[in-house]
């Protein structure tokens, strides 16, 4: 997945899908808390795999504990409806600022929900150091 698309979400917290997404989320998939104060959405296919993996970080790390915490007491089941909609639950959009104008990027397997102005604050500032951040990704065999 990839792209960004600008969308408003409404008075009652719905936000238009765009459609280049729709298909590779499917009629149901997760939306939860994500990193750097954004919303993650997972098709299921991939929410299962990812839910498998943090099943098995150990009980006894208090990270692991913590991040699993955070991660799926905000996962929340989406279907889209017949506009392409889908609902984002007040305690998701207080986390992520969204109000009313959102950011919507695909990125790899998940697709990012962002108030417009964290997400243009994030650009900006990962533009200025993009060249260094490559440089630190050399270690991932990229």
């Amino acid at each position: 997945m990839g792209g960004e698309f600008q969308h408003n979400i409404d008075i009652k917290g719905r936000i238009i899908v765009p459609s280049k997404f729709r298909d590779e989320l499917g009629e149901q998939f997760v939306v939860t808390r994500g990193l750097d104060q954004c919303l993650f959405a997972y098709p299921m296919n991939e929410w299962h795999l990812l839910e498998e993996k943090l099943k098995k970080l150990p009980l006894t790390k208090k990270d692991a504990r913590a991040f699993t915490r955070f991660f799926f007491s905000g996962a929340v089941e989406c279907e889209l409806d017949k506009q392409g909609r889908i609902n984002i639950p007040a305690p998701l959009r207080t986390y992520a600022g969204i109000e009313k104008e959102c950011a919507v990027i695909g990125v790899s397997n998940r697709v990012e929900f962002w108030a417009d102005d964290k997400w243009k604050e994030f650009v900006d500032i990962s533009e200025d150091s993009f060249a260094e951040i490559a440089e630190n990704m050399m270690d991932f065999d990229l």
